[in-house]
């Protein structure tokens, strides 16, 4: 079986695109969808291209922190990060807003793997030492993860 380096899932909220941007681009609020993410600390308001952020974990007995830093802040059309730990590249995580005919919006939240290249071998052990899931498993604990979080987030836009 060869190795997954991607993959995304996508959601119908019955809000329009800039409701569901807003409230994604909202890091601080992804405790509440996550199945991973427990806390974020971040500057409060709107988060720009170069904002960072830190992101608190648990999975299991599995606890950990990453870093992030906003690649894409585009109102009602993208908000993506890219995830670091210990200052090396892990993933690029990130979501898209589609109009939708009913009036509505879809939500693709998407994943890249980052962990290529001389250092992958220590991000790769670092991922599995302190999330507890190794490479290979990674992208089928994603897409469930991102299941869970697509379907919190669409319970809550529709509140």
């Amino acid at each position: 079986m060869s190795r997954e380096w991607s993959v995304e899932e996508s959601v119908s909220v019955s809000v329009e695109p800039a409701a569901a941007y807003r409230a994604v681009a909202e890091v601080r609020r992804m405790g509440e969808w996550s199945p991973e993410c427990r806390a974020v600390w971040a500057r409060r308001g709107p988060l720009g291209v170069g904002a960072r952020f830190v992101g608190f974990n648990r999975r299991g007995l599995f606890v950990w922190f990453t870093t992030c830093r906003v690649t894409d802040a585009d109102p009602g059309r993208e908000f993506a990060f890219r995830v670091e730990t210990f200052g090396l590249p892990v993933a690029q995580w990130g979501y898209r807003f589609e109009p939708a005919e009913d009036g509505g919006t879809t939500v693709t939240e998407y994943w890249r793997d980052l962990r290529t290249g001389r250092a992958s071998g220590l991000t790769e052990v670092l991922g599995t030492v302190f999330a507890g899931t190794n490479p290979e498993l990674r992208v089928k604990v994603n897409r469930a993860g991102m299941r869970a979080t697509l379907a919190r987030i669409k319970a809550a836009l529709a509140a």
